[in-house]
């Protein structure tokens, strides 16, 4: 408890936490790591690996965050150093992380993992920012550990420290003795709609401060992660309804409306967790407008095979429609097609215009 309150107070610098802290939800998806695409095998090496296998998450650079869990197996020579000894804080999985030694020559010396927040935080709202961490008993234990939250999905192409600014940073060293796991939380006032949540350091070894908790200390820090929270503290904001939003869109029959926001899995059809903001505000429309039938189209960029696209199209329509029966609206109300890449609405010769392309509309066909 101790330790805990030490961190927490260095984490708070826009002021003291109230003691009925929160009565939101936490908006990180996947936030103790134990929800998996595939199966992991073997070791990471890769940063791939890691968005590949965690559901959610992934590196926001070339460097190789490590999953630990189920079916996970460590290589004889990173298990004779420690790695992979250490039980989750919760369930049967974590992640791990090096954070400190590029001046020593250690490779992936900085390694940052990054998920898209099941909904974009609100300007002027005081957030709680929690995560749990213990470090590898041989490793040098750091401060400067901290969170960093960004509008876009940041996607290095090198295995580079990240130049940002951390939104908030443990300034002391965060000692975990024994395997013991320790709480690395604070307080941060969103300035912007951030959308993206970054966990890692952000401050080269200069200015980052070590502890050799061992004579037999590797030249690096790493630790393992888990149970990550972002939550909203009270006095909570009303979410200011803009001008383009869907529940002010005029509707009549014939109307097509382009649904904004919704992401799904690469090459899937399952929705992600931030897909439900826009989803729910289509819900209220037609719960408000019981008699309104409305088509769901599911477009794609012109990357991959005409007859493959149009089956994924109409897929990623059905999630949706499914969506809303689950939500009991009835079916005859409902239809959905896939129309693939026909109908671009711009170029497919960028990644900004493919973005654009792939999208998910919904027409009404009657008021």
């Amino acid at each position: 408890m101790k330790i805990w309150l030490i961190i927490f107070a260095a984490l708070c610098p826009f002021g003291a936490l109230p003691a009925q802290h929160t009565v939101s939800d936490n908006i990180v998806p996947n936030p103790g790591f134990e929800r998996y695409r595939n199966a992991p095998i073997g070791w990471s090496y890769k940063s791939a690996f890691f968005g590949q296998v965690m559901k959610y998450w992934f590196s926001a650079t070339t460097s190789s965050p490590d999953v630990y869990g189920p079916d996970v197996k460590v290589p004889r020579d990173w298990a004779k150093k420690g790695f992979g000894e250490q039980q989750p804080h919760k369930g049967k999985s974590m992640a791990g992380l090096t954070l400190y030694g590029c001046t020593n020559g250690k490779p992936h010396c900085r390694e940052y993992i990054e998920i898209q927040l099941a909904e974009p935080l609100v300007v002027g709202q005081t957030y709680l920012v929690e995560f749990w961490v213990a470090h590898l008993p041989r490793s040098l234990q750091i401060n400067r550990i901290g969170a960093h939250f960004t509008e876009k999905r940041i996607e290095r192409k090198t295995e580079e420290f990240l130049k940002v600014k951390a939104h908030f940073s443990e300034e002391k060293i965060v000692e975990a003795p024994d395997g013991k796991w320790v709480r690395v939380s604070g307080t941060f006032q969103a300035d912007k709609e951030y959308e993206y949540l970054i966990l890692g350091n952000f401050y080269n070894d200069d200015n980052t401060q070590t502890m050799a908790p061992r004579e037999d200390c590797f030249n690096y820090a790493y630790y393992y992660v888990d149970d990550v929270v972002v939550k909203k503290i009270p006095p909570i904001l009303t979410v200011p309804i803009k001008p383009d939003d869907l529940t002010r869109q005029t509707l009549e029959a014939g109307k097509t409306i382009v649904l904004k926001n919704i992401y799904f899995e690469f090459d899937q059809d399952e929705l992600m967790p931030r897909s439900y903001v826009e989803l729910r505000k289509l819900l209220q429309i037609m719960q408000e407008n019981p008699n309104m039938v409305i088509e769901i189209i599911g477009h794609t960029d012109n990357i991959g095979d005409d007859d493959y696209n149009k089956y994924l199209s109409r897929a990623r329509a059905k999630s949706v429609v499914f969506f809303l029966l689950e939500n009991k609206i009835l079916p005859q109300r409902l239809r959905y097609r896939g129309a693939g890449e026909k109908q671009p609405v711009a170029t497919n010769n960028t990644e900004e215009g493919r973005a654009q392309n792939r999208r998910v509309e919904f027409a009404v066909v009657r008021k």
